[in-house]
């Protein structure tokens, strides 16, 4: 889908990196990145942003695959993805500073994850 400035693209787990990395070469900036819970796992969204055109990112996951992060190439996704991580249950390996689950004071574990 692609409004005036907007994309959102279906994008497969293994180019994600790549993606971002060229975002980043090209002066784009890491404005958010948010989980959804479906039947068959999550939604990855990575929204990028440069100038007044904004672009989204839609990873869909099952339980067994794991996210490398983007940490490396944006550093304020280590915010996300720790959040990310603790809230759905997302493997999320290499986050450049890692909570190990502790980022939040919660009662219940994953608690965005899918019963």
């Amino acid at each position: 889908m692609k409004a005036e400035n907007y994309l959102l693209q279906d994008t497969a787990l293994e180019d994600i990196e790549s993606i971002m990395y060229k975002k980043e070469k090209d002066g784009w900036r890491l404005v958010q990145m948010h989980a959804n819970t479906i039947d068959s796992g999550w939604e990855l969204f990575y929204s990028v942003a440069k100038g007044y055109e904004f672009e989204n990112y839609k990873v869909t996951l099952s339980e067994s695959d794991t996210v490398h992060s983007i940490s490396a190439i944006f550093p304020n996704a280590m915010l996300f993805e720790n959040e990310i991580k603790e809230l759905f249950g997302i493997d999320i390996k290499f986050i450049s500073i890692d909570y190990n689950n502790r980022f939040y004071r919660i009662a219940k574990k994953t608690p965005f994850k899918a019963e």
